[in-house]
């Protein structure tokens, strides 16, 4: 998995509008097509072929209960979960944690914390495999961010600063999305960073010159005016 939205997501819900919404907010963030499934038993023919990084359990299905199908799954291969419940007693909450799943959000929720709560989730569950990742592919050029090394055919390899790899390791964990020049600047000079918005901006031109065939025609790493930056994502066939 070279970042979260490689994710494959199993979606297990016996209202197909909700899974519906929810299919549509993951894509649109970013992340590939989720499997979805409306009962237990096409939960588990979609867990075998899928193989799927991260479950989303509606607790109440028509041929069982999310509780059970999740031990069920979890004793073939664990996989981080959250169940999703209209029921918001403490003690569905604190049963469904105990079991192992990493949350529980009751509905009706907003589409957009489902998402940062998968979003953390994942993030933790596979903070190794992420950190050695494969190549961050921008068109022709081939970015290495373990070893901080920049190729493209026919091209001498280029070395990235310390600080160029922490602002694009940055803007990779967030590919589509807008960063801001405040959380840039903290993930590179920390908590005390004011006064260091210029010398963003020119480590984001010599990060150019780098990443793009043109750097005064960016088509990779975006300025989003006002708010920040943006690395853009490899376009869909």
């Amino acid at each position: 998995m070279r970042r979260i939205q490689d994710a494959r997501i199993l979606l297990v819900d016996d209202n197909p509008d909700l899974l519906a919404l929810v299919g549509s907010a993951l894509q649109n963030a970013g992340y590939q097509p989720p499997c979805a499934a409306q009962s237990c038993a096409a939960a588990r023919r979609a867990f075998a072929a899928a193989a799927p990084d991260f479950l989303v359990l509606d607790v109440n299905l028509p041929d069982g209960d999310g509780f059970t199908l999740f031990q069920e799954l979890q004793a073939r291969r664990e996989v981080p979960a959250l169940f999703l419940s209209a029921r918001d007693a403490d003690a569905d909450r604190l049963f469904g944690l105990g079991l192992g799943a990493d949350d529980y959000l009751t509905k009706p929720f907003l589409t957009q914390e489902l998402l940062l709560r998968m979003e953390h989730i994942l993030r933790r569950a596979y903070r190794a495999e992420l950190a050695q990742g494969g190549a961050l592919a921008l068109g022709r050029r081939s970015v290495s961010l373990g070893d901080a090394l920049v190729t493209a055919p026919g091209m001498e390899p280029l070395t990235l600063t310390a600080t160029e790899r922490a602002l694009l390791q940055k803007l990779a964990d967030n590919r589509g999305h807008i960063v801001t020049f405040d959380a840039l600047c903290e993930s590179v000079w920390g908590d005390g960073y004011y006064g260091y918005e210029n010398a963003l901006n020119v480590h984001i031109r010599h990060l150019r010159e780098k990443l793009e065939d043109d750097p005064s025609h960016p088509v990779w790493l975006l300025t989003v005016r006002g708010l920040g930056y943006k690395l853009a994502g490899e376009a869909r066939a």
